[in-house]
C-alpha cells in the first residue's frame, strides 16, 4: 500500500515535470534584433560614415549596447528569459536608424541638386566659352583648356549619378582653374571688341573713308575682321560684299614682323599683282604713319623684342577663305578676279575689328 502510494506520488512529479519541460517554450527572440542589424549595414552603404560620422558612430554604439542587453538576456535559463525590454529597446534603435537614413537622403538629394545646378552653370559657361573660340582664330590654347574642362565635367556627371558627391565637388572646385585660364588666353581680343573707345575709333576710321568715296565718287573699301566681310563702297553706298579669311592672329591689331596678326588702320592700295604666290594681289601701305608710331611706343615700353622688324608686305590676296594667312586680307578667287579689277592703285583701304557697339562678342562677354 505504501509503495503504490509513493509510486503513484513519483510518476505525478514526473508528469508534471515532463509537461513543465516540453510543454513550456522559450521566448522567441525580437524581430528588431535582426533588423537593426540589417539596417545598420544599409546605413554605411547609404553613406553615413561619410556624410553624419558623429551621428553614425553615436548610433552603432547604442546598437553595441543593445547587442549587449540582447546576449545578457539569451544567456538567462530558457523559463526566464523575457525579451520585452529588448524589443523595446531595439525598436528605439530602430527608429533613429530610420531618422538618420532620412537625414542621409535629404542631405544627397540637397547635394544632388546643388551639383546638378553647378554642372547647368559650367555647361552655360563653356558653351559661352568656345562660341568665343570660334569666331576667333586666336582660340586653340584656350580651347584645349575648354576641352579639359569638359572632360572634368563629365566626369562629375558619372560621379554624382554614383552618389559620390565628395569625388564629384573635388573635380568641380578644379574646372574654374581651366576656364579662367581659357578666357586668359583670349581676353586680349574680347576686351578690345567689347571695348567701347575703341569701337568708336573704328567707327570714325570707317565714316571717314565712306565719306571720301562719296565725296570723291571713288570705290573704298572697309573691312570689318569680326563679320569677317570686305564692303566695296561705290559713291559712298555699299556696292559689293565679299567674305573673307584672316591671319593667323587675326583678331589682333598688328604689331611687328612675324606676328601673324592682321593690321587695323587706314590704307590704299600701292600695288595691283596680277600673280602672285596667292593668285591675284593688291598691296597695301602698312606700315603707315600711325603704325610706325605704335611700334616705336611698343618697344619703348618693351611690349615687343628689341629685335623685331616692324613687317610689311601685307595684301588683299586670292587663294580662298579657309587657310590661315601671315596676316593678310584672303578672298576667293572668283570675288579676287572681281575685286581686283573695279579698284585701282591710291583706292582707300579702311581695316577694323568691329562697328558695332553690341557685336557677338560684346554680347556673348555679358553671359560669361
Amino acid at each position: 500500500m505504501h509503495s503504490r502510494f509513493v509510486h503513484g506520488i513519483l510518476s505525478t512529479f514526473l508528469l508534471i515535470c515532463l509537461s513543465i519541460l516540453y510543454g513550456c517554450k522559450a521566448a522567441p527572440v525580437p524581430p528588431e534584433v535582426a533588423l537593426a542589424e540589417t539596417q545598420e549595414h544599409e546605413l554605411w552603404r547609404a553613406g553615413a560614415e561619410i556624410y553624419f560620422p558623429r551621428e553614425y558612430r553615436e548610433h552603432k554604439a547604442v546598437l553595441r549596447n543593445g547587442k549587449d542587453h540582447f546576449i545578457a538576456e539569451q544567456s538567462r535559463f530558457v523559463w526566464f528569459r523575457n525579451y520585452e525590454s529588448v524589443q523595446k529597446e531595439f525598436s528605439s534603435i530602430i527608429s533613429n536608424g530610420n531618422n538618420l537614413f532620412k537625414k542621409i537622403q535629404e542631405h544627397k538629394s540637397s547635394k544632388s541638386a546643388a551639383i546638378a545646378g553647378q554642372i547647368v552653370f559650367f555647361q552655360n559657361k563653356l558653351e559661352t566659352l568656345k562660341k568665343l573660340t570660334t569666331l576667333i582664330n586666336e582660340g586653340r590654347l584656350s580651347r584645349r583648356q575648354l576641352m579639359t574642362a569638359e572632360l572634368l565635367l563629365n566626369e562629375v556627371q558619372r560621379l554624382t549619378e554614383k552618389g559620390k558627391f565628395q569625388e564629384a565637388e573635388k573635380k568641380l572646385r578644379i574646372i574654374p582653374v581651366y576656364t579662367a585660364s581659357a578666357t586668359e588666353a583670349i581676353a586680349p581680343v574680347l576686351n578690345r571688341y567689347a571695348n567701347k573707345e575703341q569701337i568708336a575709333k573704328w567707327r570714325a576710321w570707317v565714316n571717314d573713308t565712306i565719306e571720301v568715296s562719296r565725296e570723291k565718287g571713288i570705290y573704298s573699301i572697309f573691312v570689318s575682321k569680326l563679320d569677317r566681310k570686305l564692303i566695296l563702297y561705290k559713291n559712298g553706298v555699299p556696292y559689293k560684299t565679299y567674305a573673307i579669311g584672316l591671319g593667323k592672329n587675326g583678331f589682333h591689331d598688328k604689331l611687328h614682323a612675324g606676328d601673324l596678326a592682321t593690321p587695323e588702320g587706314k590704307y590704299r592700295i600701292t600695288k595691283k599683282q596680277p600673280r602672285s604666290k596667292y593668285y591675284k594681289a593688291l598691296l597695301i601701305n602698312y606700315p603707315n604713319e600711325e603704325d610706325s608710331r605704335q611700334f616705336a611706343r611698343a618697344k619703348k615700353n618693351g611690349l615687343i623684342s628689341t629685335k623685331v622688324g616692324i613687317g610689311g608686305l601685307i595684301e588683299i590676296h586670292g587663294g580662298g577663305i579657309e587657310g590661315m594667312t601671315y596676316g593678310c586680307i584672303a578672298l576667293e578667287n572668283n570675288n579676287m578676279d572681281e575685286l581686283y579689277h573695279l579698284v585701282d592703285i591710291g583706292t582707300p583701304v579702311t581695316i577694323v575689328g568691329a562697328i558695332d557697339y553690341d557685336n557677338i562678342i560684346s554680347s556673348t562677354i555679358k553671359d560669361l
